[in-house]
């Protein structure tokens, strides 16, 4: 009976944040500025990056290094979706998810890479501002589908840890399809509210954005148009997205480590965690990285030190994923082998 109240209360939780993006949604044409006099306007057709401006004497370096990142991430995480497609042993709701993380994170770097590799080999690293919003609302649908989407994977580990006779009852798969079906949901409307505002922007202050992508704080910064409402949305999605699966996720695992903790034998606690320990790892590592990346203190800012934990929050973290649970999780590495064989011993 409590499994399925805590089940009622997920659900409960994710009807609450899809009102506050309907709210947004709603606050969007409600209070959006009214058009302003366009006379004597100049209107920005293209934006200059500056990240790593300050060691092109180290393009090279970074191109391959990049590159490096961007081939290890694809193919890691095309592994691991192509694993548990293959072996049924993993067709279970946890790697059901997991095979969205990882068609997730293929979508997330796919949107900063590429133009960065390219913009290596070109004297003036520009986006046209067609490509900059696409690039906006890209970028923001995965981290927020990501954000609930690591949400929903903690539920999953709940359930399985704290009530495993009601698991395959809860974790159908149905209510798995509805769950990522949410996720996505949440992070296109959230993308699609704040490219919208974006993209009202009156822009004339300056061109150069001190990144090597688009995002929302720094058009802000370059608009000379009216921001309020995007800055009373960006604080809502904040709440919304960003704050909400992470304070569920924190309390999912304060429960988890207390039944775990409950377990009598050492062995009997050691297998309970192992079949969380990948999740926390990327947990730990995407929302503390999104943190330190949106909320750090303004003053003593430096381009480099933004470039570099940008890089962690957008482009290694996809990548550690894929290595995190191949090298932490047994019945991934147990179908890795088994595939390996095949290739190079036959059947």
């Amino acid at each position: 009976m409590v499994v399925y109240e805590s089940s009622q209360c997920v659900f409960n939780v994710l009807y609450q944040l899809s009102i506050v993006l309907v709210f947004e949604i709603f606050f969007l044409y409600l209070f959006r500025s009214n058009p302003i006099d366009m006379e004597n306007q100049t209107f920005i057709k293209e934006f200059i990056f500056l990240g790593f401006s300050n060691h092109l004497d180290l393009y090279i370096l970074f191109f391959f290094m990049f590159l490096a990142i961007y081939i290890i991430t694809l193919v890691g995480n095309a592994l691991i979706i192509t694993l548990i497609k293959t072996d049924v042993t993993l067709h279970s709701p946890m790697y059901y998810f997991l095979t969205n993380l990882s068609f997730l994170d293929i979508c997330y770097i796919s949107t900063t890479i590429p133009v960065m590799l390219i913009n290596f080999f070109r004297l003036r690293k520009t986006i046209s501002y067609i490509g900059c919003v696409a690039q906006l609302f890209f970028l923001i649908s995965c981290a927020g589908t990501e954000c609930v989407l690591l949400a929903v994977m903690a539920y999953d580990r709940y359930v399985a840890i704290c009530s495993p006779l009601h698991y395959s009852n809860i974790m159908n798969l149905s209510a798995c399809r509805k769950m990522v079906g949410f996720s996505w949901s949440c992070g296109l409307a959230n993308s699609l509210v704040h490219t919208l505002l974006a993209s009202s922007l009156i822009i004339c202050k300056s061109n150069r954005l001190s990144h090597f992508f688009c995002d929302v704080p720094l058009l802000l910064k370059l608009s000379c148009s009216d921001t309020s409402v995007n800055e009373v949305v960006l604080h809502l999605a904040s709440a919304s997205i960003g704050l909400t699966p992470c304070l569920f996720t924190l309390i999912s695992y304060i429960r988890i480590i207390g039944t775990i903790l409950k377990i009598n034998t050492s062995q009997g606690r050691a297998k309970a965690f192992s079949t969380c320990a990948s999740h926390l790892i990327v947990v730990i590592v995407f929302y503390g990285t999104a943190n330190f990346n949106y909320n750090r203190p303004s003053s003593g800012y430096s381009l480099d030190i933004d470039t570099l934990v940008s890089s962690l929050y957008c482009i290694v973290t996809p990548m550690l994923n894929p290595i995190i649970y191949s090298l932490r999780n047994k019945e991934v590495k147990a179908s890795l082998m088994k595939m390996k064989k095949t290739i190079f011993f036959g059947s």
